[in-house]
């Protein structure tokens, strides 16, 4: 044979056909060219062929291939390969077993559920997911949320909040005076409860509610405690605002004001906290006790409307705030004025109870200052009235003096109930009507006594 031209040998057999060519990829390739065959003259081509390989993924893409799958797993090593076992023999039917692994799906989600909500899960509130600055997802308590409860409490009280417009006449010069002030209707028959200041010396009252209408009010009575006074109008059918309970208050709770500030903004809500409990204050009238701090704006106008917490109850009455700062207001604890306001809707006068006694509330300092055998209670002691005259513990002709008190004597209870910082004696006293005989308990130079005292009536100058 030839080796640039070959051709077959006498004799020789011609070579047989080639085999079938074998099947394509899973992808199609572009045809091969065609190449001339071998003939005279023309070299035969030299055949090459290159290994296989995987088409990249613009290929895949072009010649429409699957794309590579993506790893189950990141940034971890790839499990290693398990040979597959041995064929087995054939099992049940794969709809029989597609509906065992569902019945056993049910049947534990069932009891699961089941378990959670015996363990009270489903009843517990949602929690908040908050995404951390490093991106982590942190499960925190869902915390109240103010800005509703104030929304909240202000729809609920709002319509009961009142403005009081006054006119009268002043007795220095008797000329025509007038002023505006708050108010808050807690009894549907017409009985608003309100500031002394806001209708003292007043000769006309008019009441205007939220809705637009107006009634002329008339004073039930004034209290001689504290700077209150109950208003009544001739009406019934109209809204009133919860009353929540003043001792149970926390500082540093939400603290919502309503009111007339400036006797032109009607129904203005304002929002602060408690910032204190059982503060004092002198006033042109007098001492107040037991008052309640908040930093809830207050300004002239505000005067006898409602403090208010954040499930909408009426915990104090704005009464004062502090001329010489910002965000010192303070407020009548509701407690206080409920006495005199169930003797209003019973239609008794307005009265309070009287002991006859001037003292202290014991406190640690007073204790070692004055070497007390007791850490708490109220200390009798003499002291200079409003004119500054000096005027001893015990009031002559007082309950206090028909009962036995005695200067230097420590009042520890009323009726088994404690004198201490939390609960002062004249806090104590308001939830007892006078005329009433209780006991009190007292410490004489370290020794316990039980007297026996009949309350008497708060007079208007005690």
């Amino acid at each position: 044979m030839d080796p640039i031209n070959p051709q077959p040998d006498a004799g020789q057999q011609p070579a047989p056909p080639p085999a079938a060519a074998p099947e394509p990829p899973a992808y199609s390739v572009p045809p091969a060219p065609v190449v001339p065959s071998a003939g005279p003259g023309f070299a035969a081509p030299m055949s090459y062929s290159p290994p296989s390989e995987a088409p990249t993924e613009w290929q895949r893409q072009t010649w429409g291939a699957p794309p590579a799958s993506t790893p189950e797993t990141w940034f971890e090593p790839a499990p290693a390969t398990v040979a597959a076992p041995p064929t087995a023999r054939r099992g049940p039917s794969l709809g029989i077993v597609f509906l065992t692994a569902v019945l056993a799906a049910v049947l534990a989600s069932t009891g699961t559920y089941a378990a959670i909500r015996a363990s009270g899960g489903l009843d517990r509130p949602a929690a908040a997911v908050v995404t951390s600055p490093a991106g982590t997802n942190v499960t925190q308590p869902v915390t109240v949320d103010e800005q509703s409860a104030t929304i909240s409490a202000a729809a609920k009280v709002g319509p009961a909040v009142v403005r009081i417009v006054t006119a009268g006449t002043d007795p220095n010069d008797a000329t025509a005076t007038s002023g505006i002030g708050s108010g808050v209707i807690f009894d549907s028959h017409g009985w608003i409860l309100t500031n002394h200041h806001v209708v003292a010396g007043t000769n006309s009252l008019t009441v205007q509610l939220k809705d637009g209408r107006s009634f002329t009010g008339t004073i039930y009575g004034i209290d001689t405690l504290t700077d209150l006074a109950v208003v009544k109008v001739d009406a019934t059918g109209l809204p009133t605002a919860p009353l929540g309970d003043s001792s149970t208050i926390k500082v540093g709770e939400l603290a919502i004001a309503i009111g007339s500030p400036l006797g032109t903004y009607s129904n203005s809500v304002t929002a602060g906290i408690v910032s204190a409990t059982g503060r004092s204050i002198d006033t042109d009238t007098g001492s107040i006790n037991n008052l309640i701090q908040t930093d809830a704006a207050i300004n002239p106008g505000n005067s006898g409307g409602p403090l208010v917490d954040a499930t909408g109850a009426v915990i104090g009455i704005n009464t004062a705030v502090a001329s010489d700062a910002q965000g010192i207001g303070f407020s009548i604890p509701i407690n206080i004025a409920k006495p005199i306001m169930q003797q209003a809707i019973a239609g008794q006068p307005l009265a309070r109870p009287w002991i006859g006694i001037r003292y202290e509330t014991i406190d640690l300092q007073l204790q070692q200052q004055l070497k007390l055998p007791v850490a708490q209670g109220a200390y009798v002691s003499g002291g200079q009235d409003t004119s500054g005259v000096n005027q001893p513990g015990v009031v002559a002709g007082s309950p206090a003096d028909k009962a036995g008190v005695k200067d230097g004597d420590i009042v520890t209870s009323i009726e088994g109930l404690t004198i201490d910082g939390d609960h002062p004696l004249d806090a104590v006293l308001t939830q007892f009507a006078p005329g009433r005989t209780v006991t009190l308990g007292i410490n004489r130079d370290g020794k316990t006594l039980n007297l026996q005292l009949t309350l008497g009536t708060r007079p208007t100058t005690p």
